[in-house]
């Protein structure tokens, strides 16, 4: 007869699954973001091929449940502080592995110091992991982050001069932008810009990635923040960056800022750029 699955067991499977699912299933939001971008290019342009191109690889990636891109990321992880007694790191690197073990996750984490490969990507630091204290009461949210959307992301401090960017909203509208063009088709264009106000150094960039995590259609709460939002989004769109770089209309998808504290001393601008594929997903314990 055969076994039941302990409850460490399915927990894990559930993991492994979500893993699966975010690695080869872009969000249905998403993609309908990249439509809704496809009709606006021009026929016969080369924003229009690259849009169809990352489609056509979309429903490959899904049929075939194998990863949307090459670049598996980094794995963060952002589980509901109500779960860390039972999802664990143990946990979740059991689940990591595993999944590595079955080719959804490309063998993606090297020693910074030997430059060895790490088979498993299972170490200290490896995945990330947040507990956070968020609304989706006991949810694990997977956010995969490639390599080179990461490196287009930015943390400015105002004010800067050389961008004329003071202390104050239209300062951060000038920072993000100018992420915006110091990216240019770099990370996989059409992006998604996750952004935080405030914070320090540290915890700017956790903000920003948790941002990535929203829905692309919704509406900042803050309306200050929604209409910067807008804003931002209209402007680069008109850029003329476009698709991989290659010129177009639609540069950005979408951009979504939240906000932290800071101290007298600082405000920081961080912007933590995500690629066409937006490899995140929840669920629900």
């Amino acid at each position: 007869m055969e076994r039941k699955r302990k409850p460490a067991g399915r927990l894990v499977d559930r993991i492994v699954r979500l893993i699966q699912e975010t690695s080869s299933s872009l969000p249905d939001d998403a993609e309908q973001a990249i439509r809704k971008a496809l009709r606006r290019e021009t026929k016969g342009s080369s924003a229009r091929m690259v849009l169809e191109t990352i489609l056509r690889n979309v429903e490959l990636a899904r049929t075939d449940g194998t990863p949307v891109c090459q670049d598996t990321g980094t794995l963060t992880f952002f589980v509901s502080e109500s779960l860390r007694r039972r999802v664990t790191p143990a946990v979740l690197g059991e689940a990591v592995a595993r999944a590595s073990a079955n080719g959804w996750l490309r063998r993606n984490t090297i020693d910074s110091v030997t430059g060895r490969s790490i088979d498993t990507n299972v170490c200290p630091g490896a995945p990330v992991i947040h507990y956070v204290e968020a609304k989706g009461e006991g949810t694990i949210s997977l956010l995969m982050k490639g390599g080179g959307s990461e490196n287009m992301s930015r943390q400015f401090s105002l004010p800067d001069a050389s961008i004329d960017a003071g202390r104050d909203l239209e300062g951060v509208r000038r920072a993000v932008l100018t992420a915006v063009q110091q990216a240019q088709g770099y990370g996989c264009a059409p992006g998604i810009l996750g952004v935080c106000v405030g914070g320090d150094r540290a915890s700017g960039y956790e903000e920003a990635k948790w941002q990535l995590l929203r829905n692309l259609a919704d509406v900042n709460p803050d309306p200050a923040l929604a209409r910067l939002e807008r804003r931002i989004l209209r402007e680069a769109n008109t850029l003329g960056i476009g698709p991989m770089g290659l010129g177009g209309k639609t540069t950005l998808l979408a951009v979504k800022i939240g906000a932290r504290p800071r101290v007298p001393a600082s405000f920081f601008v961080t912007v933590a750029y995500l690629c066409w594929a937006a490899r995140r997903r929840s669920i629900a314990l």
